[in-house]
């Protein structure tokens, strides 16, 4: 906000597009070879973003990829927890070692630091900032075809800076029924094409819950929203995900890894597309990608 009360415009000193052009996008990690990286955002907390990003990696892990996860929600860390990961991160000299999932995914979080996972992080915006910067360039993710990172959520400054600081390829939002969670999608969607991040798609969690008995679709957050979202704002609609128990138990016990959905299996080709509009023409001055859509 500018001193008189009104939003700043992308570009000035005081605005999001300044902050921009002020932080560096930070180098490949020395002792890794990172191809992709797809961050997970959400406009409010609640709706479920960290078990989206588990399900995320799980469905490219599955696919016969090398998947890591970085787990930027500093405060709120969740992924450890939904992947069944509890060993300790080891410092082999050249940095940290993320330990591994039943599947192979390497999961770096700040949780996997503490002595307690229950112990609270009480640290201000800088701090959390440079933990998630630190993720990347102290540890050692190996060869990996796509890193994950679960942003903390909302709009503020730590996700501002983990997309600012990160060379991110594109962005998933996640979103739930209720018409206050649409609304700050919009937001999100707007800081994203502020900052030049292409957008890959929405999903739209806890949509409905089927019923054991008759299989009805029943919507207890009402009606959905995701098509009026991406009819609004030109995004792509990746797909759905019910309230489902089984997700909600799978991710209490470590285990969210076994569950499978299809929603995720367009990623990788958004990734490509993304990744070679963005690919200099040769001969041509390169050109950044299209802020924010992903058709």
């Amino acid at each position: 906000m500018s001193d008189s009360g009104a939003p700043v415009e992308p570009g000035r000193r005081d605005g999001a597009g300044s902050h921009a052009a002020a932080i560096p996008k930070l180098p490949q990690p020395e002792h890794s070879a990172i191809r992709h990286v797809v961050a997970v955002m959400s406009g409010k907390g609640g709706v479920g973003k960290s078990t989206v990003s588990a399900l995320l990696a799980a469905t490219l892990a599955r696919a016969g990829h090398r998947v890591g996860v970085l787990d930027a929600d500093v405060t709120g860390p969740s992924i450890p927890r939904l992947l069944g990961v509890t060993g300790k991160p080891e410092n082999i000299g050249l940095g940290l070692l993320p330990p591994e999932s039943a599947t192979g995914i390497r999961v770096m979080s700040l949780n996997l630091l503490l002595d307690r996972a229950d112990d609270p992080v009480i640290w201000r915006g800088p701090l959390v900032s440079a933990a998630v910067k630190q993720f990347w360039t102290d540890v050692v993710w190996g060869d990996l075809d796509y890193l994950v990172v679960d942003l903390p959520p909302g709009t503020g400054d730590s996700p501002l800076t983990a997309l600012q600081s990160l060379p991110v390829d594109g962005i998933i939002i996640v979103s739930s029924p209720q018409d206050l969670a649409a609304m700050v999608v919009r937001k999100a969607v707007k800081m994203a094409r502020m900052l030049g991040v292409p957008i890959l798609g929405l999903v739209e969690n806890m949509t409905f819950v089927r019923c054991p008995h008759c299989g009805e679709e029943i919507r207890v957050f009402g009606r959905s929203r995701a098509e009026d979202i991406c009819r609004d704002t030109g995004i792509k609609l990746l797909g759905s995900l019910p309230l489902d128990p089984s997700i909600s138990e799978l991710g209490d016990r470590g285990e969210i890894e076994s569950y499978e959905t299809s929603i995720f299996e367009t990623v990788p080709d958004l990734v490509a597309r993304v990744a070679a509009k963005a690919a200099p023409t040769p001969g041509a001055a390169p050109n950044g990608p299209e802020g924010g859509k992903t058709q």
